[in-house]
């Protein structure tokens, strides 16, 4: 592989991983709501 590729493919998984942990983050900081506060409309 080229350096070019190599830099291309190494940006690619930061931007993947990256996105993954500001999404687990955002969900650990933000709490998951209790069973009492789900409602679904059937």
């Amino acid at each position: 592989m080229s350096t070019e590729a190599v830099i291309m493919m190494i940006v690619a998984m930061l931007v993947i991983w990256g996105g993954l942990l500001a999404a687990i983050v955002s969900l650990s900081r933000s709490g998951s709501p209790g069973v009492a506060e789900i409602h679904r409309d059937l």
